[in-house]
């Protein structure tokens, strides 16, 4: 669960960017925005990597 907890306050965090690019129009925020999407990515591709693992050590101990 901690890594569910870590990809909901990394979104949270983008929220007052978001806010400033959209509502307030402000350039900057959208390049924030753009580089946390991107750090997002990436965090969410160690989840699914770290998903994967679990699943087969589950299946590897079932195994055994």
């Amino acid at each position: 669960m901690e890594k569910y907890h870590q990809l909901v306050q990394f979104v949270q965090g983008l929220e007052n960017d978001f806010h400033k690019f959209y509502e307030k129009g402000q350039a900057a925020a959208g390049t924030r925005v753009r580089k946390g999407l991107s750090d997002l990515r990436k965090l969410c591709q160690d989840v699914r990597k770290d998903i994967q693992d679990v699943k087969a050590s589950r299946k590897a101990d079932k195994g055994s």
